[in-house]
């Protein structure tokens, strides 16, 4: 692009491109997604009752992205697990953040500016992570838009997308919680960066690789680094979203309530019966209403007898 060679911003877009994640920024991938998952409810429970499944959740919040994007390319589940050197890598970051005497990396991680700068650096593995799910897809299902768009949003936000089943796993069960029912900024932002790179992909976009990777990186660390210091959970986007789903997604009010006739026919009993059937009811007499003489009293039985 123009903009970059008059800014002089080639070099350092390159650079970027060519950064290696291994090991730093995988290792910061690594010790905020523990700390997300030690900060979710009885998290801390489950690690005293049962380590293997904190270990196994954790797993989950790190490579659930690999994960769920291999299982959508029929790839093995558990390729992403060969890696023994990452996958030992994040045991020893679940294993200090959960279990380190005097709870001292949870301690240091949560101060704020030590938090700001892992976080960023997980922010920069989400772009490499869209952006290989997206390649990958496409070197499968050439020019398959879609495809590429749903493999790198699962390999960006897989954590996020497997959520439910992850809780499973801690013995928790929230339906509700769904990703798809109410995505988080995580799971909207990777998705908006698998549509970008997949149309950048397809020759949709006029743009270089390297300089879509510093774009991208550059505006969701940005928008992250804002969001924690502002203690806000609002993007750039979310007033366009608003304006989208208005627009095109709600019911007007001219319409009729969706209900069912059928229903509100079977609620009320007296339709249900014949005509006639309660007026019948009421008129026939009930066999208390036909009254005996006391026996117990002799004038009235010898008057019985009498008229018998």
């Amino acid at each position: 692009m123009d903009v970059f060679g008059f800014l002089n911003l080639n070099e350092l877009a390159l650079g970027l491109s060519n950064l290696s994640m291994f090991p730093y920024f995988d290792m910061a991938h690594y010790i905020i997604s523990v700390m997300s998952l030690r900060e979710q409810p009885g998290a801390l429970e489950v690690s005293q009752r049962s380590p293997f499944a904190c270990w196994f959740s954790s797993m989950l919040y790190c490579f659930g992205g690999a994960v769920l994007s291999a299982l959508m390319m029929a790839d093995a589940p558990v390729a992403p697990l060969s890696n023994t050197t990452n996958l030992l890598i994040a045991s020893l970051m679940w294993y200090l953040v959960f279990y380190c005497p005097l709870d001292a990396v949870y301690s240091v991680g949560s101060v704020l500016p030590v938090r700001l700068v892992l976080t960023a650096m997980k922010e920069v593995t989400r772009t490499w992570k869209v952006l290989g799910g997206v390649t990958q897809a496409g070197k499968k299902y050439k020019d398959g838009l879609f495809v590429m768009i749903a493999v790198g949003w699962a390999k960006g936000a897989g954590g996020g997308l497997m959520s439910n089943f992850e809780q499973l796993v801690r013995g928790v069960w929230k339906p509700e919680t769904n990703e798809l029912l109410k995505m988080s900024y995580p799971t909207k932002v990777t998705l908006l960066g698998a549509v970008v790179f997949s149309l950048q992909q397809c020759r949709f976009l006029p743009i270089q690789t390297h300089h879509l990777i510093f774009i991208y990186t550059l505006f969701i660390v940005t928008n992250k680094t804002q969001m924690m210091l502002l203690g806000s959970s609002s993007y750039p986007f979310s007033a366009v979203e608003t304006l989208v789903y208005k627009t095109l997604f709600v019911r007007p009010l001219t319409f009729s309530p969706l209900t069912d006739s059928t229903q509100s026919c079977c609620s009320s009993p007296n339709r249900s019966k014949p005509n006639g059937s309660a007026s019948a009811q009421e008129q026939k007499p009930s066999d208390t209403d036909t009254k005996e003489p006391d026996q117990s009293n002799p004038k009235d039985a010898e008057s019985s007898k009498k008229t018998d």
